[in-house]
């Protein structure tokens, strides 16, 4: 496959996934606030770190304030990474690989595309937050579907899985890094009703919640962050998405799995082999928010590996500039 259409099939899924994810971070951080005390309701500076893009929002705007944060993550047009620019990107990318792509895949791009652009969506997104950001996760999961059920499962598919997982991977480490960023009110609500209605919100912005109940009768931090970085069943899990990705690298590659060819299978499969021998245990005592932090750097590193092994065959600019680091 041309170095052009990989890359842009690649970028595609990224954004797509990209999109779904904030949407989730927008949810998971209203469900906290409404579940905090009235003093820690306007907490949304912390959603803004947790994204990667303090710096750039606070040359944008004097205040962190729900209105602006919303707007920032989801309408800005000069925001990379608000669920506009990522919708509009993907489009772009999909535009230039028409004849790569289904038909249901280019039109299912161009109706979420049609949905976030209406004149009527900010007005719907701040009437009916909730319903305005499941529509978004289900565009979503409707373009996803649509790849995998009508795309030949051969290079170009590998691509777009590796894609869609490593943007996972990344974006669930930060959903769970909300929960580090929104303090409680007091050191005493560690483990008391509001500590549960937090984790609770984090699993179902992961749309992890009943899956998780199904396995564990109780919400507890440790069992939460076992499934949500280590278990390797969960789609949404991180060692599930890395597992995965390794598994579209080899696809790309025609390698065995469990051998390594270059750079981007060997530090893949370095993360992903560490994530099979840790334990929860281990993470808690490392602390979260740092082992979490560790964990995007590795996996900023392999998005950076990506790219140089298999797009930096001609001269462009990179879509590297619009991650999330």
């Amino acid at each position: 496959m041309l170095s052009r259409v990989a890359d842009a099939i690649y970028w595609l899924c990224r954004y797509i996934e990209r999109a779904e994810n904030v949407a989730r971070f927008v949810d998971v951080n209203r469900y906290l606030m409404m579940d905090l005390p009235d003093s820690q309701s306007g907490e949304w500076k912390s959603l803004i770190t947790v994204t990667g893009d303090h710096k750039f929002f606070l040359e944008r705007f004097d205040e962190a304030t729900e209105e602006n944060v919303i707007h920032f993550l989801t309408f800005d047009p000069e925001n990379p990474n608000s669920i506009l620019s990522c919708v509009r990107s993907a489009r772009e990318n999909a535009r230039s690989i028409r004849e790569i792509i289904s038909s249901e895949m280019w039109e299912q791009v161009n109706r979420f595309y049609l949905m976030v652009t209406d004149p009527g969506a900010k007005d719907f997104a701040t009437s009916h937050p909730h319903e305005f950001y499941e529509n978004v996760k289900m565009a979503s999961h409707l373009f996803t579907g649509l790849c995998e059920g009508t795309l030949t499962h051969s290079e170009g598919w590998h691509f777009t899985r590796l894609g869609r997982f490593i943007e996972r991977a990344d974006k669930t480490s930060r959903i769970l890094d909300v929960k580090y960023f929104i303090l409680l009110p007091e050191p005493g609500y560690v483990g008391s009703p509001y500590d549960s209605l937090q984790w609770a919100a984090v699993l179902k912005s992961a749309s992890a919640l009943e899956m998780y109940r199904k396995r564990h009768h109780r919400i507890t931090p440790g069992s939460v962050v076992d499934f949500l970085i280590l278990d390797s069943e969960f789609p949404r899990a991180i060692h599930y998405c890395l597992i995965n990705a390794e598994r579209a690298v080899h696809g790309i590659n025609g390698s065995p799995l469990g051998t390594s060819r270059d750079d981007v299978e060997r530090k893949l499969g370095k993360l992903r082999s560490d994530l099979d021998f840790s334990d929860v245990n281990e993470i808690m005592d490392y602390g979260l928010h740092e082992y979490l932090d560790g964990l995007q750097v590795k996996l900023n590193d392999v998005g950076e590996t990506v790219f140089n092994q298999y797009f930096a065959l001609r001269p462009l600019e990179t879509s590297l500039t619009q991650r999330m680091s």
